[in-house]
């Protein structure tokens, strides 16, 4: 079996995306949504892939370096477009690092739009 949890949270940041043609050129702001969700093959003794206060409190320690900043001064949008899809690879990478066996982030930067990045 493939046992999944998945944990959502938020966090508020402005952004512009260099080299577009468009609206999204100029500095502009989101509540960005993130879904982050870890799989594996067998449950731990307690029965649980991992528990979601574990996963919330990694998550935390990643946004926090994003939350209520101009993502294009935090490392490493300063050279990479802070995109969604670069958010969300930045994320799982992050998550990675933590020990965490993230299978895919999602990251929506609005109701109807977000990029998933997976393995």
């Amino acid at each position: 079996m493939n046992y999944k949890v998945s944990v959502v949270k938020t966090f508020s940041a402005a952004h512009c995306l260099r080299g577009y043609k468009g609206k999204c050129e100029n500095l502009h702001g989101h509540n960005w949504k993130v879904c982050a969700t870890v799989s594996e093959k067998k449950l731990n003794k307690t029965g649980m892939v991992m528990d979601f206060s574990d996963v919330r409190m990694v998550m935390d320690t990643v946004l926090e370096k994003m939350d209520h900043k101009y993502l294009n001064e935090v490392h490493p949008f300063t050279t990479v477009n802070p995109t969604a899809e670069n958010i969300a690879e930045y994320i799982f990478h992050q998550l990675q690092t933590a020990e965490v066996k993230v299978e895919t982030v999602q990251v929506w930067e609005s109701d109807t739009s977000f990029a998933t990045v997976s393995e």
